[in-house]
Order: structure tokens, then C-alpha cells, then sequence
């Protein structure tokens, strides 16, 4: 069985600045930026060395730490067993902001990033995405009773900029706010940030991945959600898949990866097994005939 250890980072949205409680993560060798002097790929040094650290960005039921201080969540579950499969039995993971998941990725602090990232052109030209793990649709987090009677980021356009939006900052979700053309928007570094801006009045929804609204508010009182929706925009709707993030040079980690994980997604009982105690489920499958290549292209028609 895969050994997950603990590694906490604090990551402030203004720098890179790192604050490790317990053991430092090894920077990534090869393209991740160990430099040319450490031997072989960083598949191999992270198979020679048995450990390989994640960057998260505590987003439930992606991936965070949970109560007992072990990580634990969907990619996680996944990443437990693709990687033990490749003899990488040691996990450890470093708890960052999401804007500065990629950026850290690229300064080698990190060796990949498991936070069911949507694959995005923009994103695909920083770093590497592996094939799609999790379909995704959007939700809007809201006051009980849904006072202002939304259903979507359009009946937000809608209000006139009546309506205050909690958006995580470089989330997809954050995209869309600005392809819209809404305003009245407040950034939030975290999705319990987003979710304690609604609570405290401060904004009136606040918009995520629908399996991370409901999973989170699930207990709560005094927040709900709206039914899940596919976002439009021009007419075209916002396909959203999630993926594991490599730097663009380890390309012999990303291979053997998506070695690992189509046995994982070419079979749904494998995947339900792993992701299921998580809140996803089948419609979270992504249909074979949907690339990486077409999402880094942008080509959603």
C-alpha cells in the first residue's frame, strides 16, 4: 500500500516564498529544475529515490490535508495508485496557493501538481497536462434560500452588477467571470475562502467546480448551491477537464503516467473505486475521445 507523508507549505499569492513545516521537498531533477548535474530523468530519480512531492491547492474533494494530517482527496487517491504503480511509494505534499501552483512547478519546488487543474491553452503553454482525469461542471455557492434567485454566472450578467461574485483568483471559473464581463467580482485565494466571503455577506455567491461546492457546503447551515450548469460563452460550451501538471521537460514521467492512468479511466470500476468515496462519479469519467491535445488547442466546438 502507497505510504502518503506529510509535507505542509505556506504559499503567500505574492511571491514564492515557501514555509515548510517538517521535511523540505527535494527540488525535481531534469527539467523540474535540478539542473543538468543530477543523472538521468526525473522518472528516474523519483523512481531511484522512491518519493515524489505534489504541490495542492487544499480544494475538497480534489485534494487536501484532512483532520488526522494525512492528504487525502480524489487526485490523491489517484496519484496513491499511479505512482505506487511506477515504484514511487513516498507522497509527499506541499498545501500552496493556486496561482502559484504552476510557477512553483516551473521553479522545480514541486514535481507535479495534483489539484484536478482544468486544461487550458494558456496553461498548456507554462506546463505539461496529462490526458483528462475528471469532467467537471460549475456551481454557484449561495446564502440559504438563494435570496437573489441565481442559477448561473448568466443570471449574474443579469443583476447588472447588483450582485457581488467570489471568484478564486486563477481559477477557471475566474476566466469566465471576465469573458462575461462581470465586475463586481472579490478574488479569494482558496475555496474556503470563497465560501467564508459568502457566509460573512460579503459577497453574494461564489462560483467553483460543482462536486467542490456541494462537497464542502454539504453540512452547512447556512450556504447551498445551485443546480451544477456548463458554462457558454459565444455560444460554445466551456468543456472542463482536470488533469495532473508536469513541467514541459518530463516528458518521460508524463508518458509513464498516462500509462497508468488510462488503466485507471479505460476502466469504470477501477475509476469509481478510486474516486467514488469522494463524491464523483461516472459523468466524472471523461469520454475517451477527449484529448489533451484538443483542450490545449482550445478546440471545444
Amino acid at each position: 500500500m502507497t505510504m502518503i507523508r506529510r509535507t505542509i507549505t505556506t504559499t503567500g499569492l505574492a511571491g514564492l516564498g515557501v514555509l515548510t513545516l517538517g521535511l523540505t521537498a527535494c527540488g525535481s531533477g531534469g527539467g523540474s529544475g535540478g539542473g543538468e548535474e543530477e543523472a538521468g530523468s526525473t522518472l528516474e530519480r523519483l523512481q531511484e529515490e522512491g518519493s515524489i512531492t505534489l504541490a495542492i491547492a487544499s480544494e475538497q474533494p480534489y485534494s487536501w490535508v484532512g483532520d488526522d494530517g494525512e492528504p487525502t482527496g480524489a487526485t490523491i487517491a489517484m496519484h496513491e495508485e499511479i505512482f505506487g504503480n511506477l515504484g514511487i511509494d513516498d507522497i509527499e505534499v506541499e498545501e500552496v496557493a493556486w496561482d502559484n501552483l504552476i510557477p512553483g512547478l516551473n521553479a522545480g519546488r514541486w514535481d507535479a501538481v495534483s489539484a484536478g487543474m482544468s486544461i487550458l491553452p494558456e496553461r498548456c503553454a507554462e506546463a505539461s497536462f496529462s490526458d483528462p482525469e475528471i469532467m467537471y461542471t460549475t456551481t454557484l455557492a449561495v446564502p440559504t434560500g438563494n435570496p437573489q434567485d441565481l442559477s448561473d454566472l448568466d443570471s449574474v450578467v443579469e443583476t447588472g452588477g447588483d450582485v457581488t461574485l467570489a471568484i478564486q483568483s486563477g481559477a477557471i471559473e475566474d476566466g469566465y467571470a471576465s469573458d462575461l464581463g462581470i465586475e463586481n467580482t472579490i478574488a479569494v485565494d482558496s475555496a474556503s475562502s470563497g465560501l467564508e466571503a459568502v457566509q460573512s455577506g460579503r459577497a453574494d455567491a461564489f462560483a467553483l467546480t460543482a462536486v467542490s461546492l456541494n462537497w464542502m457546503t454539504e453540512d452547512m447551515d447556512d450556504l447551498e448551491t445551485t443546480e451544477a450548469f456548463v458554462q457558454e460563452l459565444d455560444g460554445v460550451e466551456q468543456v472542463g477537464a482536470g488533469a495532473t501538471v508536469f513541467h514541459k521537460d518530463d516528458t518521460d514521467l508524463l508518458e509513464a503516467y498516462n500509462e497508468e492512468l488510462a488503466k485507471i479511466t479505460g476502466d469504470e470500476q477501477a475509476y469509481l473505486g478510486l474516486v467514488e468515496p469522494f463524491g464523483f462519479t461516472a459523468e466524472n469519467l471523461p469520454p475517451e475521445d477527449l484529448t489533451t491535445e484538443q483542450l490545449c488547442a482550445g478546440e471545444l466546438e
